[in-house]
């Protein structure tokens, strides 16, 4: 049967893979495959025979042509589906096993040849050819109508790219909400995940991830070696989200970069970092085309936010309240996460730093460097700390000497002014728990930082005021003993009589306490400590002693009391 050459303007307007990925509809996920098709009444009443399958049925349809031609495969764009009797083809098998090379080179999804018009078998040589280039091949045992079949396939196709088209406008309509909202990155992140039933990661362009939804019990596999194994992946992934090799693993993982989809987050020549979603389920709307709508959602936040690091700060705090927070399934899963955030833990010296006072608001991260280290920082919630305090995850190369200079030093950075420039740091106060060398020892000297940051600071000291877990034992003690329910009996019921006391009142018994404790030689430095008048100070003492019925000059009674306060003000939420 002639095959009817078309002049290129009156061609068949076919959808192409070019047009697919411009609607937003990824081939992948919108187009069935040659599996799909033969499955079909249309194909089955033809009684198909399968021979060459497997991996190549998984192969996508866009359209079905029908010819006899040899030479069809210069009319073919790919990602057909060749329906023919094969009247036209050669006879010679060199010509024959050239015909096939023809069709694979084109990018042709399949060949279905039906038995009877011309052959009543396939040839070997076809047969073989095909297997050795991996292209789909199916023989139709009876005599089917190919224009009722085309049309099956088409409706099928159409139908897809539909619904497709339907699913991109009510995600694009999502994200576009969102980015009108200002959502912050981690939701959006969330969202995705969300979107399309996988892990969404978003990390800049140091390759540290600033936010990441996924599982709790895969953080350990999918985050260890992030930044060697996100570059690796950025080196293998071509321009358009195409990877760089001829396919995705057959088998991906969630930790199988072959296997990950990566889109730029990116507007106006400037690009702050990248999406990725790890494998999952296929989207109505495209998995590409989700990932690129929230890469717009982030990007115009970026543009609204200007040079403020919105994306940091917001990962670093999240990332934080989660560490304290205890909200992680596993330590190796905690330590993947804050080295892929860019805080190297194992080999590490660590420190937990609580900051307070004004103006203390620098790039932690940037002072860190300074020591030749990096830092995370937040304002995690529930910590029982003052407003304006921020605790900083501290990470210094082994061996780093972290003394009193260098601590002034990292917090003159944190109030730096400009380029630069050092600030005044007479204000800030930094409050510092044991060194460690693995995440419990961090935690733990997170909360004696945290302990040692309720203790007031001396009026009219002079800054940055540098203090150590290590100078204060009873600190630590209580640090190490703050969920032993006697310690807490104790504490509450030595201090009860001024904590009802002040409920009641709304007095100032409880500080006037600490402001003795902190001072207990010199009480001119603990009335000057707590705002009050010599006078008015020794009245609160003497009401003190009364409400305790204890004698405040005694040392015993003082260690007791200094410690039953300190529980309390550990365990204050």
């Amino acid at each position: 049967m002639p095959e009817r050459r078309e002049d290129e303007p009156d061609r068949t307007d076919r959808p192409v893979a070019a047009a697919g990925a411009a609607n937003g509809f990824a081939p992948d996920d919108a187009l069935p495959t040659v599996r799909e098709i033969l499955a079909l009444d249309a194909v089955a009443a033809g009684v198909p025979e399968v021979l060459v399958g497997d991996a190549a049925l998984d192969a996508r349809v866009r359209w079905v042509h029908v010819s006899d031609s040899a030479g069809v495969a210069r009319l073919l764009d790919g990602g057909e589906l060749l329906l023919s009797t094969g009247s036209g083809w050669p006879t010679e098998p060199e010509e024959l096993r050239a015909f096939i090379a023809g069709l694979v080179g084109v990018g042709v999804s399949g060949l279905v040849l039906e038995l009877g018009a011309h052959y009543r078998y396939v040839p070997a040589v076809v047969h073989r050819a095909a297997a050795e280039h991996g292209l789909a091949l199916a023989a139709l045992h009876r005599e089917v109508k190919f224009v009722g079949l085309t049309q099956a396939v088409h409706r099928r196709i159409i139908s897809e790219q539909t619904a497709a088209l339907h699913a991109r406008d009510e995600v694009r309509e999502r994200f576009t909400a969102l980015a009108l909202r200002g959502a912050p990155a981690d939701y959006i992140v969330q969202q995705l995940a969300q979107t399309l039933a996988a892990p969404v990661l978003l990390e800049n362009l140091s390759h540290e991830v600033v936010a990441a939804d996924l599982p709790p019990e895969s953080e350990g596999d999918v985050l260890a070696g992030w930044q060697l194994r996100s570059r690796d992946a950025h080196r293998r992934w071509a321009p358009g989200g195409v990877p760089g090799g001829r396919g995705a693993a057959s088998n991906p993982t969630a930790a199988d970069p072959d296997a990950w989809l990566i889109v730029p987050v990116e507007a106006r020549g400037i690009r702050w970092g990248h999406l990725i979603a790890l494998p999952g389920p296929a989207h109505p709307a495209g998995r590409t085309s989700v990932l690129e709508q929230g890469a717009i959602a982030l990007a115009l936040g970026r543009l609204a936010d200007g040079d403020d690091d919105t994306w940091g700060r917001i990962g670093r705090q999240r990332l934080v309240e989660h560490l304290l927070g205890g909200r992680f399934a596993a330590p190796g899963g905690a330590i993947a996460r804050l080295e892929a955030a860019g805080l190297p833990v194992q080999g590490a010296d660590l420190y937990g730093v609580v900051v307070t006072g004004r103006g203390a608001e620098g790039d932690a991260d940037a002072a860190a460097r300074g020591l030749g280290g990096r830092a995370l920082d937040g304002r995690p919630v529930g910590t029982g700390s003052a407003a304006s305090a921020r605790v900083v995850l501290l990470s210094l190369p082994s061996g780093t000497r972290f003394d009193d200079d260098a601590a002034r030093r990292f917090a003159a950075q944190l109030v730096a002014r400009g380029e630069g420039a050092v600030g005044d740091a007479a204000g800030v106060a930094l409050a510092i728990g044991a060194r460690a060398g693995d995440l419990d020892g961090l935690l733990v000297s997170v909360q004696e930082a945290f302990d040692l940051s309720r203790t007031p600071i001396p009026r009219g000291s002079r800054g940055p005021i540098v203090r150590r877990s290590q100078d204060r034992p009873l600190v630590k003690l209580v640090t190490a003993l703050r969920d032993d329910h006697r310690l807490q009996e104790l504490g509450e019921r030595m201090l009860a009589p001024l904590i009802e006391h002040d409920l009641a009142r709304g007095g100032d018994l409880l500080d006037v306490l600490a402001a003795m404790l902190a001072h207990p030689g010199n009480r001119t430095a603990a009335a000057q400590a707590s705002h009050l008048s010599r006078s008015v100070f020794y009245q609160r003492l003497a009401l003190i002693g009364d409400l305790l019925d204890v004698d405040l000059d005694d040392g015993e009674t003082l260690t007791a009391l200094h410690l039953a306060l300190l529980v309390r003000r550990s365990g204050v939420r």
